[in-house]
Order: structure tokens, then C-alpha cells, then sequence
């Protein structure tokens, strides 16, 4: 093994399955094979490996194999902060703590706040404790607007150890949006926050809290601002009506649960609670997730228990992230709590990981943008891993950052502590990067590679993930023990059945088709809050293929080894298929491998996602992806960002324009215009060139960072801009004004 390397998980996870159970495999693509062949045996086996506890035991593993309707786990019981606490005398007994944290403010000066396993376990005793003097029950909503920070992920365990539905909405969002998905949930709790720091400005969320109030009848109990502090420290709370409530609860102390339902237990040192999470039902609900929300009521996905717990261990593996006792690693995925990431940041305190919480911007404050900020966060808390979304990667590329040097921050003196700062600007404890939520481009998977650390004597793993919010987990993503060819994932992983489908419906490689999920996993949804039949849930996953699960994305299963794609260019197989597959993954440059640190292994069947497969280019018959297009235009250092929308609509002339967003000071002119229509026609080819390009200040985005492509094309199409843009759940709401008036202008020529 590579020296000061811990083995990796899949590792031992393989030579368990040798010594366990005689399982040995040729290759990875042959345990996928194995995974998703044998589903009792592949979910029995990650329950044993990880040695998961239930006090009953299930009396089969898929006892219904069908989808939407899968029964996993039947007769066992299992809590998820029952399963995060197991980690906790063990870890803290080796020094390590559950959370290391800071926010804006802390780190410009260079500090780092780190809780311990018994002081995370204590705060979430004395939640549990108050809610549950507060009557809440197994099933109830308990809703909240936080930020990243240790007090929610105290407040979510609370929540989780009660048997509770949990639901969150980040504070930036804005009353509409989030009444848009509380409203659905009907939560007898809220538990908000007063203020938050973004970008260097304090933002007062008082009113923000009010209007949901206002707006959420079934609420009984609020604990907000520095009353949700006082609970997790075991104070009383400095609201009146929640002080009265608590003091309600005396005389009932027959409440349902483990623990003492008194108001003094609400505030009790953990030694004098009797803190034990509730066993549940495999797949009673744990918390409730949204879509994006871009058009209509967002779609409240229900995932349960069990589920989250097995896929999260499971993906450990492959993430390639153990107990922090056994392998010293500290996880870092940037992101707010409205989005998916935040929860797969919590599920790593199953594994008994150490995780890295920052509360602020990623991009720096707002009047002096700084694409250091969470490198500098990364160094600070000693993170071994280190995940944002691919769009962070691009901005700082755009921004030259150079991570790993110091005489880069200079122009940040007088802001921060610089001295503190070079005593802290040490990466040399990461060891991997991951990315999502789009397509990471070549140029980012170059930039990664040479300006940060290398491991094992190669560039840094780069762990390129994608799944989503609709089942808590990822369908494609990273292999440590793979090589790595830059533009692709490396692999589909263990237990997700994951096919490109042709437009007949059958399984290809090399062609770009429809992601489908062939097999259930766990973690896929219960159901959707009050979706009466399942109606939701079946249109919004089995419409097209009754029985498997379609995802919604493109994608190209590629060949097994890197001479069959120098041989089979990625552009001819994918024309074949009528789908235009980038440039940057076809000829020998593009096809750059990176081995692993572990030793020879051949390449597996990796996977490219194209980008939403309704958010399709198709000119004369010939469909792309619009991240074909994005990686050609966006790699010109005069454009920070784009969007391209394909206005072919039953049968009429297609319409393609281009919205570009340019670098501060520069205007498009014709010689810009005719640059980038070359960098096309080059790149893709003729007919992609865009029918129009414009300059625009802003390209619509989500709160979880996706260009609105679908809704602008609807815009552009005609539809009513109140039905199709929903502006509270966008990250930057005034940049659709500009479409609406191109949209009127449009329509009136």
C-alpha cells in the first residue's frame, strides 16, 4: 500500500467480501456487476460490513423488488443519530472531535471551533429533551431556517432521535419558497434563526421568520434567534411563551419516549437524561427534501431511515471516507442547508468521520469577491476532503487561484490576519476533491490537478459524483482505487443498476442516452408528502418506463478501457445516437489518465452526464446536451458564464440563442461575437453555432447554483413569467427581469 496512505475503503470492503463470504471479482465493473445483480446479498453484506445494529432482526432484505413500492429491511430497527452516536466514545477517546467549524468572521482571524463527540451528543440530548417537552411525537414535522453551522446539526440529531420528520430551508431563500414547501408538510415546530452573515453583510431574518408564522397555522411552538443556543446549552429560553410552554409540560411525565419529559430535564447535563434515540421501523420517514422548485409547488421527497443510513455507509466506500479514529479524515463539502449536500455532510457522522462545517460565502465578502475563502477554510481545519459544487471550481479558474501559494494573498492584507493566515495555508492533508451538482469541465479537472497538493506521488483524486436530491445519493462518481480520465466519472457505483437508454429502450455504451436506474435502492423516496396514490412520485420518475427509474439526465456509459476510446471516438459513437458529445473527450490530449496511487488497475466503465435530458439542443435531428456547449464557450477567458436554450417547438424553425455573461468592462461587439461563434463551429460544428448571442448581467440560477434553462426557454416560448419563474427560490431573482423584457420584445416582433 502507498505509504502514509490509509487502505482504501473499497479495499477493505473487497477483502471482506473474499474473507466473509468467498467473493472475489475480477475487476470492479465485475462487483458492480455482482451488486446490482444480487441485491439481497450486496445490501445484506454492506449491513454486516458495517456492522449496522437493529434490537429486531428483518426477516428478509427486498422483500417487495419493485419500483415505486420497494420493502427493504422489513422487521428491522434503526435510528440515524443512534447510528452517528455508536462512533462517539471511541472517537472522543482518541481526541478527535465530531465537528470543526467557523463562520466568516472566525475565519479571518484564523480561528477554528471544534466540537467533541460528548458535547455534540450532550446538545442534542437537551433538544431532544425540550422538544419532547414541547409534545412532540414520532411522525411530527419539525421544520427549520438555519445555517451550516454545529447548533443545526444538533438540532437535526434532536429532531431525528425523536422519531420526527425533519425539514429544512436555507435562510437566504426567500418566505414564498419556503412557505412553498412548509406549507405542504403542515410542522408543529419551527426553529429558525434571527440573523445570518453572508458575504461580509449581517442579514436580518426577523421578518422573514414573522411572515412564515403568519403564513404556517399548524406551527405550535417556535424557538428562534438565541433561544435555540440557550436550548442546546441546557438554559432556559429567554421567550416568554416558550418558557411557558416548557413549564406546561410538568405533570406529564408520561410523554412517549426514553426520556424525561420535565422541563428540568430540558436543561439537564446529559449525565442526568436518560438519552437514547428511538428504535424505528426501517423506513419510517427521516426528513423531508424538495426539487428545486424552478416551476410549481416544489415535490416534498420523503426518504426514511434505513435507507439513508445503507446508502450513506455504502458510499462511504466509495467516497473513500472511514471512522476518523482509524483513518484521520476530516470531510468538507461546502454547501447551505437547502441543499442536498448538507444532508450527505451530516450522513458522514454514520461513519463516525469528522466533519467541516463552514457558515459563510464560498466566494468571499461581496464587495471584494475572494475565490481563497474555503481553500484558506480547508487549510484552517486540516480537511483531508474537500467537496463544492463544479461551479466553485470554475470561478476559481476564472479567478487564477493559486491555493497552495501564499504570495497570492497579498492584496487581502488589511482585511485579514495575514501572520495567523501563513501559519494556517497548509493543504498537505488533502488527499481528495470532490465535485457535483454539474458537469466539472476539463479545464477545471486541470486546474485541480496542478494547483493543489498531489497524493501518492500523482495528481489529486478528483471524486466527480453525480446523483441528487431525489434519493439522497449518487448513481455514478468516484473510485480511489481507479484510474482517472479527466472529463469522466470513473464509475457506476455498487448497487445502482445505472443504463444509457437509447430512444427503444435498450442498453448502450458509448452512445449517449437516457439515465436510467434499472433496480431499486434503498434510499430512493418513501413517497412524497400527501401525494395521495403516489400520482407525484410515478410521473415525476416512471412516466417514460414503467418500473424503472428514468432520472432525467444524459449520459454516455464509456468504454472499459482507454484504447477503445482512442479507437471509438466519443463524437462518432455518440452521433450514431443523434446526440453531439463534447470535444474535450475526444482525441489523445483529451483523453488524459491519471493512475491510481494504489497500484495498476484497468479502467472501468465510467460515465459523462450531458446535462438535463429535457434541457436538450436539437438542430436538424441532431441532439446535444447544453453542457456540450457551455464547456466551449465558458472556456474563453473573456466569458464568467452562459446559457443556451433550443426554442424548437412542435415543428417549428429552431431558434437558438446564446446569453453570455462577460468579464466586468468588457462589452460584446462583433469581433467578440464572431470569437466565440468560431470557438462553436470549431469546437461542436457548424449547425451550434447560436442563431442569436446576447449580453446579459446575470444568467438565472437556483438556490442550489442549476442555470434555469427550462424556465427560460418557457419564458421564450410564451408562458405567463409568474408560472414559470418562481422567484424566491432563485439565487439572484433580479436577473430574470432582463429575459422577461427580451421575452416581450420577442413576442412583439
Amino acid at each position: 500500500m502507498t505509504p502514509n496512505l490509509p487502505t482504501p475503503r473499497i479495499t477493505l470492503y473487497q477483502q471482506w467480501l473474499e474473507r466473509e463470504r468467498g467473493l472475489r471479482f475480477a475487476d470492479y465493473d465485475a462487483m458492480w456487476a455482482w451488486s446490482v445483480t444480487d441485491l439481497d446479498a450486496f445490501w445484506q453484506s454492506i449491513w454486516e460490513f458495517f456492522a449496522v445494529q437493529s434490537p429486531t432482526p428483518h426477516t428478509a432484505v427486498l422483500a417487495d423488488d419493485r419500483m415505486p413500492g420497494a420493502r427493504w429491511f422489513p422487521g428491522a430497527q434503526l435510528n440515524f443519530a443512534q447510528q452517528v452516536f455508536r462512533h462517539a466514545e471511541a472517537a472522543h477517546a482518541a481526541g478527535h472531535p465530531a465537528i470543526v467549524s467557523t463562520d466568516e468572521a472566525g475565519l479571518a482571524r484564523g480561528e477554528l471551533t471544534a466540537l467533541s463527540w460528548p458535547e455534540l451528543q450532550q446538545q442534542t440530548a437537551r433538544f431532544a429533551a425540550a422538544l419532547r417537552a414541547l409534545g412532540v411525537r414520532r411522525g411530527d414535522r419539525v421544520c427549520a431556517v438555519l445555517p451550516n453551522t454545529p447548533q443545526t446539526a444538533a438540532v437535526f440529531l434532536a429532531v431525528a432521535s425523536l422519531g420526527a420528520v425533519w425539514s429544512i430551508c436555507s435562510p437566504d431563500m426567500g418566505p414564498v419558497a419556503v412557505l412553498d414547501r412548509f406549507r405542504q408538510i403542515e410542522p408543529t415546530v419551527l426553529v429558525a434563526c434571527d440573523e445570518v452573515r453572508w458575504a461580509g453583510v449581517l442579514h436580518d431574518k426577523r421578518a422573514l421568520v414573522d411572515e412564515l408564522l403568519s403564513g404556517l397555522p399548524s406551527v405550535r411552538h417556535t424557538v428562534r434567534g438565541a433561544d435555540v443556543a440557550a436550548l442546546l446549552a441546557g438554559a432556559p429560553p429567554g421567550d416568554a411563551a416558550l418558557g411557558r410552554a416548557l413549564a406546561a409540560a410538568r405533570g406529564h411525565a408520561a410523554l412517549p419516549g426514553p426520556a424525561d419529559a420535565s422541563p428540568a430535564a430540558a436543561h439537564a447535563p446529559v449525565r442526568e437524561l436518560d438519552f437514547a434515540p428511538e428504535w424505528l421501523p426501517f423506513d419510517h420517514p427521516l426528513w423531508i427534501v424538495y426539487s428545486s422548485g424552478t416551476t410549481g409547488l416544489p415535490k416534498p421527497i420523503v426518504h426514511g431511515h434505513g435507507g439513508v443510513v445503507l446508502e450513506a455507509l455504502k458510499s462511504s466506500l466509495l467516497n473513500n471516507l472511514g471512522p476518523t479514529v482509524e483513518t484521520g479524515d476530516r470531510f468538507h463539502w461546502f454547501s447551505t442547508t437547502g441543499w442536498i449536500m448538507w444532508n450527505c455532510q451530516m450522513a458522514a457522522l454514520l461513519g463516525g468521520t469528522t466533519i467541516c462545517l463552514f457558515d459563510g460565502s464560498p466566494g468571499g465578502p461581496s464587495a471584494a469577491p475572494d475565490w481563497t475563502t474555503l481553500w484558506r477554510f480547508a487549510a484552517l481545519s486540516r480537511a483531508t476532503f474537500f467537496g463544492a459544487g463544479a461551479a466553485f471550481y470554475a470561478s476559481c479558474l476564472k479567478a487564477d487561484v493559486r491555493p497552495m501559494e501564499v504570495s497570492d494573498l497579498t492584496a487581502l492584507r488589511g482585511k485579514l490576519d495575514l501572520t495567523a493566515l501563513r501559519a494556517t495555508l497548509d493543504l498537505s492533508a488533502l488527499r481528495a476533491v470532490g465535485s457535483t451538482g454539474s458537469p466539472l469541465s476539463d479545464e477545471c479537472h486541470d486546474w485541480i490537478w496542478e494547483r493543489l497538493p498531489r497524493v501518492g506521488g500523482q495528481p489529486i483524486w478528483i471524486d466527480c459524483i453525480s446523483g441528487g436530491t431525489d434519493f439522497a445519493g449518487a448513481f455514478v462518481g468516484g473510485n480511489v482505487t481507479l484510474p482517472q480520465v479527466r472529463g469522466q466519472m470513473q464509475c457506476r457505483w455498487l448497487g445502482a443498476a445505472v443504463q444509457a437508454w437509447d430512444e427503444r429502450g435498450a442498453s448502450v455504451i458509448d452512445q449517449v442516452g437516457e439515465l436510467v436506474c434499472a433496480r431499486p435502492i434503498p434510499s430512493m423516496p418513501l413517497r412524497f408528502w400527501n401525494d395521495e396514490g403516489d400520482r407525484r412520485y410515478r410521473d415525476s420518475y416512471f412516466d417514460m418506463y414503467p418500473g424503472v427509474w428514468r432520472h432525467g439526465d444524459w449520459i454516455r456509459i464509456t468504454p472499459r478501457t482507454a484504447s477503445d476510446m482512442v479507437e471509438a471516438p466519443a463524437q462518432a459513437a455518440a452521433g450514431a445516437a443523434g446526440i453531439s458529445p463534447a470535444t474535450s473527450t475526444s482525441g489523445p490530449e483529451a483523453l488524459r489518465i491519471i493512475p491510481s496511487p494504489f497500484g495498476p488497475t484497468p479502467v472501468a466503465h465510467g460515465a459523462i452526464i450531458y446535462g438535463r435530458s429535457d434541457a436538450t439542443i436539437n438542430r436538424q435531428g441532431v441532439r446535444m446536451g447544453t453542457a456540450e456547449l457551455y464547456r466551449v464557450v465558458e472556456a474563453l477567458p473573456e466569458v464568467l458564464d452562459s446559457l443556451v436554450v433550443d426554442l424548437e417547438y412542435l415543428g417549428r424553425e429552431s431558434f437558438m440563442p446564446l446569453f453570455i455573461v462577460l468579464r466586468d468592462g468588457l462589452v460584446l461587439d462583433a469581433t467578440l461575437t464572431a470569437r466565440i461563434h468560431s470557438a462553436i463551429r470549431q469546437g461542436l460544428g457548424p449547425r451550434y453555432v447560436p442563431s442569436q448571442t446576447l449580453q446579459v448581467d446575470a444568467i438565472p440560477r437556483t438556490l442550489s447554483g442549476k442555470k434555469m434553462e427550462l424556465p427560460v426557454k418557457k419564458l421564450l416560448l410564451g408562458a405567463d413569467p409568474a408560472k414559470v419563474m418562481n422567484r424566491d427560490a432563485m439565487a439572484n431573482a433580479a436577473a430574470v427581469d432582463w429575459f422577461i423584457d427580451y421575452a416581450r420584445r420577442r413576442g412583439a416582433g
